[in-house]
């Protein structure tokens, strides 16, 4: 036997599938620790690779590998500017999400 009401309620906050989809793609994208750092670093600065490659002590090869799947998922977006490119977070959003997780992991 189930309750009504609050069966009805839980049916009103229910996302649809493709949103649900959505949402999962992005904490995806954080759900590998160096992506995370990537995130982390891109908080505060506009980065291009070899920045992010230096900061995380890793190749830039693995750098742009894991750049190209965060810009796939929206989570990072990027800027030419000459011969450079610089990535940051893509919105508003993705830093906030960051942070809360954050807190959430500190939170003791």
């Amino acid at each position: 036997m189930h309750d009504e009401a609050r069966a009805e309620k839980a049916h009103r906050t229910l996302v649809a599938p493709a949103t649900a989809e959505q949402l999962a793609q992005v904490f995806y994208a954080l759900a590998d620790p160096t992506r995370v750092r990537i995130v982390s670093a891109l908080v505060g600065a506009e980065l291009c690779v070899g920045d992010l490659a230096a900061v995380l002590d890793m190749s830039i090869s693995a750098i742009s590998h894991q750049l190209r799947l965060l810009r796939e998922l929206r989570v990072v977006r990027k800027r030419r500017e000459g011969k450079h490119i610089y990535y940051a977070l893509d919105d508003e959003h993705v830093g906030d999400l960051f942070g809360r997780g954050l807190e959430h992991v500190r939170h003791t």
